[in-house]
């Protein structure tokens, strides 16, 4: 179909979502972006936080984890180190998976790479939290 694009979401666990779609917004590095079928090649890097998916219509809303995205013509392929369905969220494993993440950095002598660790799990629960908040809004 030329009117749809592959949109394929991967994790190091699984293939998360794999789907033609009419449209993909997500958050690249410079900011949101709106990804069309036809699309000039690019790379970028994925910030934590919402993935919009317009499907056969229908809008549908996935959060991920930092990570990359390689944009071509007819597909989009992300690898984050996490991705999540809205309606695979539990919102109260999230919140404590946001509070243990900050309970962490609280913490004194951490490494570099702990840090890094703690803000990542953070910003992944802070954008599960955001989609799962979002559609009951």
């Amino acid at each position: 179909m030329a009117n749809t694009i592959k949109l394929e979401i991967v994790t190091p666990k699984a293939v998360v979502y794999s789907e033609d779609v009419a449209m993909v917004g997500l958050p690249g590095r410079q900011g949101d972006m709106g990804i069309y079928p036809n699309h000039v090649p690019l790379m970028t890097k994925v910030n934590a936080g919402e993935i919009e998916v317009t499907r056969e219509g229908q809008k549908e809303l996935l959060a991920v984890g930092e990570g990359f995205a390689e944009v071509m013509p007819d597909k989009v392929s992300i690898l984050t180190d996490m991705a999540a369905l809205e309606a695979e969220i539990d919102e109260a494993k999230a919140e404590e998976a946001l509070k243990a993440a900050e309970n962490r950095l609280k913490g004194e002598n951490l490494s570099d790479e702990q840090i890094i660790a703690a803000e990542a799990a953070a910003a992944a629960a802070m954008a599960q939290l955001k989609v799962k908040r979002r559609t009951r809004s």
